[in-house]
Formats: C-alpha cells, sequence, structure tokens
C-alpha cells in the first residue's frame, strides 16, 4: 500500500527545506500570468479587439515605460518591480522560470532566502531602470524577470564558475552537451552584449537589461563573497538551456 500520507509529508518538508523563495517566484509569476489577460486562459477578459485592449491596458499599468520613468512620475517609480512579475507569453514566461530554477536554487543556498530575495528584487529593478536611462524617450512597455534573472547567472557564474551546465546550442543542432558554468555564461553574456549594441528602443527583447543585470549580479557576489570560502560544485550537473 502507497502511504499518500508520508509521501506529501516529505515533498511538503522538500519544498520548506529547499529554495523556498525561487519556488515562491515562479509559482508567484506562473499565478499571476494564469490570470492576466495574457495567459488566454481568464474568460472575464473576452475575446477578439476586448482581448487586446485589456492586455494593452495590463502591460501598461504594471511594466515600465522609459519615457514616464525617467521622468519621475511616483508612480513609474515602482513599476520595474512589477514588471518583474509581468510577462509577455507563455514562451516568455516558461523560458524565464526554467532559468531561474535552475540557476535560482543554488544561489539562493549560498546567499540565503532574505539576502537571495533582495538581491534578485535588486538586481530586477536596476536592470529595468538602466535599459529605462538609456532609451529614455522610449515609449515602448518592458516587462519580464529577465534582468533580475540575468543578476542570477552573473552571481551564479562568480559563485559556482565549475559547476558543469547541460546546454542547447542552435548551432550544434540542439545537441545537449555539457560545459563548465564559467563557458556557458560568459558565451551567454557576449551575445547578449553583441545584441544590445545592436538592438533600437523599440518592440523586441531588452538585451540591455540582461546586460546591466549580469553585471550587477557578478559584481555583487564578488564583492560580497569575495575571500570568501570556496563552495564546491555538487557532483550532479545543473541542466539548462542557453537563452533565458
Amino acid at each position: 500500500m502507497i502511504d499518500w500520507r508520508g509521501t506529501a509529508l516529505g515533498a511538503w518538508q522538500g519544498a520548506r527545506n529547499g529554495p523556498t523563495v525561487t519556488y515562491g517566484l515562479i509559482a508567484l509569476c506562473v499565478l499571476l500570468f494564469a490570470v492576466s489577460p495574457v495567459s488566454g486562459l481568464n474568460p472575464g477578459y473576452g475575446t477578439g479587439d476586448r482581448l487586446l485592449a485589456a492586455q494593452s491596458a495590463y502591460f501598461e499599468r504594471w511594466g515600465v515605460i522609459p519615457a514616464e520613468l525617467t521622468s519621475g512620475q511616483p508612480r513609474a517609480l515602482l513599476t520595474p518591480l512589477t514588471a518583474l512579475f509581468v510577462h509577455g507569453s507563455w514562451l516568455h514566461l516558461l523560458g524565464n522560470m526554467l532559468f531561474l530554477y535552475v540557476f535560482g536554487a543554488m544561489a539562493e543556498e549560498r546567499m540565503g532566502p532574505a539576502e537571495f530575495a533582495l538581491f534578485y528584487l535588486g538586481c530586477g529593478y536596476l536592470a529595468l531602470f538602466g535599459y529605462a536611462a538609456a532609451h529614455a524617450d522610449s515609449e515602448q512597455t518592458l516587462v519580464g524577470a529577465s534582468g533580475a534573472i540575468s543578476g542570477v547567472l552573473g552571481a551564479f557564474l562568480y559563485l559556482f564558475p565549475r559547476s558543469r551546465v547541460t546546454s542547447l546550442f542552435p548551432f550544434l543542432f540542439f545537441l545537449p552537451l555539457r560545459f563548465p558554468a564559467w563557458i556557458v555564461l560568459i558565451f551567454w553574456f557576449v551575445l547578449q552584449w553583441l545584441a544590445a549594441r545592436s538592438a533600437g528602443a523599440g518592440p523586441g527583447v531588452a538585451y540591455l537589461a540582461h546586460v546591466v543585470g549580469f553585471a550587477l549580479g557578478f559584481l555583487y557576489a564578488w564583492g560580497r563573497y569575495r575571500g570568501g570560502v570556496k563552495v564546491k560544485p555538487p557532483a550532479a550537473a545543473t541542466e539548462g538551456e542557453s537563452q533565458p
């Protein structure tokens, strides 16, 4: 007979003792997306033009509009925090949450829950603010947790550079290959940097926010944990993809 009570208790204890902030952020992002007009799951927003209008209003209310943020409007100053929990599509959400799940757990374990939560929100806020400052006249709405997650990647690079990461590279026919984290993350950062140099302020991926978040995360980990006890990576490989 299966001990369902014991199984449920074990799962609860594992979640409680694990990276609770990482799991909590993932759960919150998924929940907020599911009830938003973007997911298509809430029939209350209607269909067609009515749904599109609701989506546009949703992004404008909770996302970052650089022109408003840099003008110093009080309400706009909070939008870099709210925008971290808003995503533009299922693919956008799932890609970000995958990276947070893969890299966030070990970073949270090293920093501790409270410090990791503040670090995540701080990197995300400054990454979005940095993008807005560079495109101060833009009216395009900016949403997503990519800036904060890029900060986690930057910290991971400093804290666990030798951890092995299983990645999928499109130019290698998506073959799953294992590399040290420092190779994968530096390669990812260079791609973001090159993309940011050629990208404008129009619709698309805010690569500059990725660059700012990653740099902030790495510098924070370097300043906070420099000279501390080196953490030996676990034997199990960390799994992820090459693009958040």
